[in-house]
This record gives C-alpha cells, sequence and structure tokens, in this order.
C-alpha cells in the first residue's frame, strides 16, 4: 500500500508538470525530428574481458588509477548491458523514443588496432544490438569514438599524441562501415574531442593522465603543448573517415556522418570590454577549436595569437582532406557559465578554460547564473541552448545540428526516494526542450535532441557518485527503474496524460 501510495505521490507530480499542461507539445517539432537517449560504450556495456575483447584505455587507467575515480570503482560490469541490451530496448520501446545514441567500443571490435583481426563476436553483439533497435522502430545513431580506445594504441602511439593512430582510426571507422553501414544511417566519428584532449592532456584527469603545472603534477606531459597536439590528430582522422564515408560509402548505405562538440555557452561576466572579449575566446577554445578547421581548414585566429608554436599547423595536403567537412554537428550541452577575463586581471587559470585566459564563473553579484546541479560549476540555464545553437547555425554555413547530449546531474548518495522523484531533472528537461522548441520555430537547424543519459551509469572521473538516468540503476541487481523524468520524457513522447495514470492507479490500489 505504502509503495502504491507513493506512486499515487510520484504520478501526481507528473500531472502538475506534465508537458502539454506547462506548454511544450511534442507536435511542435517537425516531423522526422529524432528524440532519443544518449549512452556510451564503457560506461554502460561492462562484460570488460568477455568474448575476445581486448583491453581499452580506460580499463587500464581505472584498474591502475582507481585513486583517480571519485569512488575507486570501474566500468567492469557497469550496466551490464552487455547481457542485458534487450531489455534495455524495451526500456526504449516503452519511452517511444525513436532514436538511440551509442558508441561502439573499439577494444571489443579491433582487441590490437588494425594489427589484429576482427572480433566476430563484437560484430555479433553490436549486429544483434542493431536488430533489436530497428524490429522497435529505433534508428541507430553510433559513435565511433567516446574516449575509449584499445589500450595497445597507447602504448604504440602514444594514444592520440602519435600520428599512426589516424591511420589505425580510418581503419577501424572502415570496419564499421562496411559490418553496420547497411542499416546505420546516422554515424559520429569523436565524441567531445574538445573536452576529452583536455581532461586526458592538459588536466590529467583521464587516460593517459599527462599534465604539467600550473594544471597539474603528472609523470609526463606538457598541459600548453600537448592538447593540441592531440586534438591536431584526432581532426585529421575525422577527416580521413569523413573522406572515405562520402567516397566509398554514402552513396549506396545513403547515411550522413558529423562530429560532436561539448559546448558551454559563455556569457561575460560583466559588460566590460576584456570579459566580452574573455567570453568570444572561450567560445573559440571549446567550439571554433575543431569546427573552424573542418569547416573553414584552419584554426580560429585567436588560439593562434596565443598559442603561437604550440598550436600545430596544417599541410595544403591536409587542408585538401579537410575540404569533406561534416554532414551536421552535434552540440552536448549542459551549461552555460560566466567568463571572466584573466590576462587584464589575477585568477586561477589551472581549469578547463585555462588556456584561454579565461576563468569560468557560476556567480555575478552573489547570485547563480542558474539553479545548481550535482556536477560542480554545472548550471540550468535553458536559455544557454538557444544561444548556443544560434551560435553554431550562424559560424557554420548552417549545418544541420543535433543535440547529442543534455542532462541533469544527481547525487548518489540522495535517498531512494529523491534520486525516483527526481523533479529538478523534469523541470532541467522541460526547461531546454522547451528553448529547443522555441528556436527550431523561430528557424534554427535542428534535427534531433538525446537525453543523456537513458539510465544511471559510470561516469568517468566520478565512478558511480552522480547520476544522469532517467531509469535508475541498482548497480548491486542490475534493476532499471523509470524516474520521475523518465515518465516524463515517455509521456511527452507518446501524448500520454499522467493524471489518467494516477487515477487508474488509485482505482487498482
Amino acid at each position: 500500500m505504502a509503495a502504491a501510495t507513493a506512486m499515487v505521490i510520484m504520478l501526481a507530480a507528473l500531472a502538475i508538470l506534465a508537458p502539454s499542461a506547462r506548454g511544450l507539445d511534442r507536435a511542435e517539432f517537425p516531423p522526422g525530428f529524432l528524440f532519443g537517449a544518449a549512452t556510451s560504450s564503457y560506461q554502460i556495456e561492462g562484460a570488460y574481458l568477455e568474448d575476445g575483447k581486448g583491453l581499452s584505455n580506460w580499463d587500464v587507467f581505472t584498474h591502475t588509477q582507481s585513486r583517480e575515480i571519485n569512488d575507486g570503482r570501474n566500468g567492469d560490469v557497469a550496466d551490464d548491458h552487455y547481457h542485458r541490451y534487450m531489455e534495455d530496448v524495451e526500456i526504449m520501446h516503452d519511452l517511444g523514443v525513436n532514436s538511440y545514441r551509442f558508441s561502439i567500443s573499439w577494444a571489443r571490435l579491433l582487441p590490437r588496432g588494425r594489427l589484429g583481426g576482427v572480433n566476430t563476436a563484437a560484430i555479433a553483439f553490436y549486429d544483434r544490438l542493431i536488430a533489436a533497435l530497428l524490429e522497435k522502430g529505433i534508428e541507430p545513431f553510433v559513435t565511433l569514438h567516446h574516449f575509449d580506445l584499445p589500450h595497445e594504441l597507447e602504448t604504440r602511439y602514444g594514444g592520440w599524441l602519435g600520428a599512426g593512430i589516424r591511420e589505425e582510426f580510418d581503419y577501424y571507422a572502415d570496419v564499421c562501415f562496411k559490418a553496420f553501414g547497411d542499416r546505420v544511417k546516422f554515424w559520429t566519428t569523436l565524441n567531445e574531442p574538445n573536452l576529452f584532449t583536455k581532461f586526458a592532456y592538459m588536466l590529467g584527469m583521464y587516460p593517459p593522465k599527462h599534465c604539467s603545472p600550473p594544471f597539474g603534477t603528472c609523470n609526463s606531459g606538457n598541459s600548453r603543448r600537448e592538447p593540441y597536439v592531440a586534438a591536431h590528430n584526432m581532426i585529421l582522422s575525422h577527416a580521413a573517415v569523413v573522406d572515405n564515408y562520402k567516397r566509398n560509402y554514402q552513396a549506396t548505405q545513403g547515411g550522413s556522418i558529423g562530429i560532436v562538440i561539448a559546448m558551454k555557452w559563455y556569457e561575460p561576466l560583466t559588460n566590460s570590454t576584456k570579459d566580452i572579449l574573455a567570453a568570444r575566446r572561450a567560445l573559440s577554445f571549446e567550439v571554433d577549436w575543431f569546427l573552424d578547421p573542418i569547416f573553414f581548414g584552419d584554426y580560429p585566429r585567436e588560439m593562434r595569437e596565443m598559442l603561437s608554436s604550440n598550436l600545430p599547423k596544417f599541410t595544403s595536403e591536409e587542408k585538401r582532406l579537410l575540404q569533406s567537412k561534416a554532414d551536421f554537428i552535434g552540440v552536448n550541452h549542459y551549461t552555460a557559465i560566466y567568463a571572466k577575463d584573466c590576462i587584464s586581471s589575477p585568477c586561477d587559470i589551472k581549469t578547463y578554460e585555462g588556456n584561454a585566459m579565461v576563468q569560468a564563473v557560476g556567480e555575478r553579484d552573489g547570485v547563480a547564473i542558474g539553479r545548481p546541479t550535482a556536477f560542480h560549476g554545472y548550471y540550468d540555464v535553458p536559455e544557454g541552448m538557444d544561444l548556443i545553437v544560434k551560435y553554431v547555425n550562424q559560424r557554420y554555413e548552417n549545418t544541420p545540428v543535433y543535440i547529442t547530449e543534455n542532462g541533469y546531474s544527481q547525487l548518489s548518495h540522495n535517498s531512494m526516494e529523491d534520486l525516483i522523484n527526481d523533479v529538478g531533472r523534469v523541470n532541467y528537461l522541460q526547461g531546454y526542450l522547451t528553448c529547443i522548441s522555441s528556436a527550431v520555430r523561430k528557424g534554427a537547424n535542428v534535427h534531433g535532441y538525446f537525453v543523456w543519459s537513458l539510465m544511471d551509469n559510470f561516469e568517468w572521473g566520478f565512478g558511480f557518485t552522480v547520476r544522469f538516468g532517467i531509469y535508475h540503476v541498482d548497480f548491486e541487481t542490475q534493476e532499471r527503474t523509470p524516474k520521475m523524468s523518465g515518465k516524463w520524457y515517455r509521456d511527452f513522447l507518446t501524448g500520454s496524460r499522467p493524471v489518467d495514470q494516477a487515477q487508474t492507479l488509485r482505482a487498482d490500489s
């Protein structure tokens, strides 16, 4: 009886927060708009040594550098999606999503890179997953690299620091196109390479844990140079893969290919010229860093001026390769933040924005930019979504945009009741989707939205201490339970009315 009463309370709250009651309706979005949920291989699959999978950089990192993970845990099992994928596809079907963004484990598919054989068990697994999705009318939206790569490539090339990894990535992508391209119509080459390179080669928080003072103390690294060397190799890897896809696969397979970039919106802390320029500079070091070479053939002027010889140069041949560009841009957007200039004023530059000489600030005159979330420095500022989409559309030739990640974090130590009754996440999603709807009606070239994440999972350096899922996962039993946000998203996507469900539950109890 107590459980039924709790469910009635949840559904009553959902009735209050129902999309139709808050002015948000799926019908406002154009036909064919993709609505989905997102995950990544290392964060959910588990089965880290099963069926011929090789060790990934994250397998090794979490086992040898466990102190770098908040709770000292790893993704050996995670959500056990490798064994429970059918259950997870059923969850997606129940939600009413028409697309699912996931990544392929490079180390599962090619345990030793191109010098070893293709793991047929991995091909079979992703074949089964893709078939299950398509059977339910869910479009696969596949990422090739979401932070994890075969550990052997770290040893052989120094990861993304060695130019040889470009050929490895091109080979890996080609295997995927051949194996899955007849059914996968949406490909992304790299997920958040701008964030990954800073965390791996500037701040030393991700494998291979490279950094140097003042950003950190690691056994090796150069925080002023290595992030840009790695980024250079990633940009050229993207270019080679897109060129291959467009020349050899796109006409027959009929798909499209893009890249996913992490994008905060930076608002000037004050109306001073120096802070206005700082906000612009932060965007240049965040967004333009990767997208300018892909669309315009070179790095932005602000970066060239500030980094000088630490920023690599493209050869004329490489610039020709970059002409393949991208069919779409994936935007991972979670927050807006204030930007404070650090060129003319002393401030802490040992941070994510430090190489741009910018400090990210969450408050102005004692007032937070938005409601804080469990992630430090991440706030609920839905208007930032409209601004970042407008920026990308205007700067990059109105290239189609997909919101490939957007989500809200909770601390895992919260009570089960608070984790399930996640009103903060419902308000967050409702606010951001309302802004996307408004932007689309005003002409923004946005074609899809993916909530991060389908379910609670291993959140990189945070381990299992924070939760982004719209489904709760008990990591001891692997039981999946819909949160209030999951029910809200389902009701938005399917047009259900939570109040009717609440009345039904009362009758049943």
